[in-house]
């Protein structure tokens, strides 16, 4: 039996116009929804979000733009 949680699913892959990002995403159904919490991703590249495991990947090749 496979679990099938956001730790064990893929990587979400994050575009610029997703910045600044947020776990859970505006487009994810808010019935089961954490409370919402801003990721800093743009050092690594990825993140995982503290409430649910769900991880974050910047997209190959984007380059955020530091305000």
């Amino acid at each position: 039996m496979s679990e099938d949680t956001p730790a064990s699913s893929p990587p979400y892959i994050v575009k610029i116009c997703d910045l600044p990002l947020h776990c859970p995403m505006t487009k994810d159904a808010l019935w089961n929804a954490h409370p919402r919490v801003y990721l800093r991703l743009q050092e690594a590249g990825e993140v995982r979000c503290p409430y649910c495991g769900t991880l974050y990947r910047l997209q190959h090749g984007a380059v955020p733009q530091h305000h």
